[in-house]
């Protein structure tokens, strides 16, 4: 009797026994299958990182072979283009610093779009600046071949009556010496004026020069206008009708803010407030300033 109890006892120790096992392997196996996940899981994200800043140092690179040949003799706009090409190899040391580092990666992908987008603009500037260029080279030439030709239907005193006559013209052009241009935001119910030179702050371009002295001009009232061409390369006005146009250099043009004057052949200070109907955008601002149907002053605004 005794014997068949304590049988009956050790085969329910071997059952707890086996059962605890059973569970201890279970748990083990459990925990074995998380962290492989785990494991394999990082090791997904861990590629997906890797190949994400391979992207972004393959843009980095096209992008550094594309800035090298934008190419401009404007000495402004050059150091503009070194700079952001000193950016993009910095991006690319960082790319290869922090190769592991999902965050700074997708901050990288970022500055990539941003420094495509101004690539762009500086294309279309450097396009309009080489136009330009072509357009001043095509009317010199065309000059140059009016005279010669000139040369054998016109005496030697018509000639020189003309070329009196052009220096008088030429002499004659107001000039707007030394102009500056500035972000202005109003204070004080629009009687003070702060200079920003952030986009979002700016409410007005107030544009400043010196209308220089000169005896041959013919005196009395003026309208002097600006012309400003936003970053994006279009002209700032209120309203795109033939009220806000005006002339220069045979050309024709919208100006963003005009100026009447009284000139009496002497010095006289100038300062031409500019609005724009659209909030400024953070960029280059190409400003003209026209007058008697003539390009006198030209001047430039960065905003951040």
């Amino acid at each position: 009797m005794e014997s068949n109890q304590k049988e009956k006892s050790n085969n329910k120790l071997w059952i707890i026994i086996s059962i605890v096992l059973f569970l201890g392997n279970g748990i083990f196996l459990g925990l074995w299958l998380f962290e492989r996940g785990r494991a394999n899981t990082e090791v997904v994200i861990k590629e997906q990182v890797t190949l994400e800043r391979d992207n972004v140092k393959a843009d980095l690179l096209e992008l550094q072979e594309e800035y090298a040949t934008l190419q401009t003799n404007d000495k402004a706009m050059q150091i503009e283009l070194e700079a952001k090409r000193a950016e993009i190899a910095q991006l690319l040391e960082q790319a290869e610093k922090h190769k592991n580092d999902a965050a700074i990666i997708t901050k990288l992908r970022k500055e990539v779009a941003t420094l495509r987008k101004i690539m762009k603009h500086y294309v279309k500037e450097i396009d309009s600046l080489n136009t330009l260029n072509q357009t001043i080279l095509a009317e010199k030439e065309k000059v140059s071949a009016d005279l010669h030709a000139e040369k054998g239907l016109t005496s030697k005193l018509a000639k020189d009556k003309d070329v009196l006559q052009n220096t008088v013209n030429l002499g004659s052009v107001l000039k707007a010496a030394q102009p500056v241009a500035q972000g202005i935001k109003l204070k004080s119910g629009g009687k003070k004026e702060v200079e920003t030179e952030r986009a979002s702050r700016v409410e007005k371009i107030k544009v400043s020069f010196v209308l220089g002295e000169n005896k041959i001009a013919k005196s009395g009232g003026r309208i002097i206008y600006v012309r400003i061409v936003s970053p994006d390369g279009k002209e700032i006005c209120k309203s795109p009708d033939s009220g806000n146009m005006f002339t220069f250099n045979g050309s024709k043009g919208y100006f963003a803010g005009k100026e009447e004057i009284q000139y009496r052949n002497e010095e006289l200070s100038v300062a031409v407030y500019c609005e724009s109907p659209n909030e400024f955008v953070p960029g280059k601002y190409q400003i003209t300033i026209g007058c008697d149907n003539a390009v006198i002053g030209e001047t430039s605004l960065t905003l951040k």
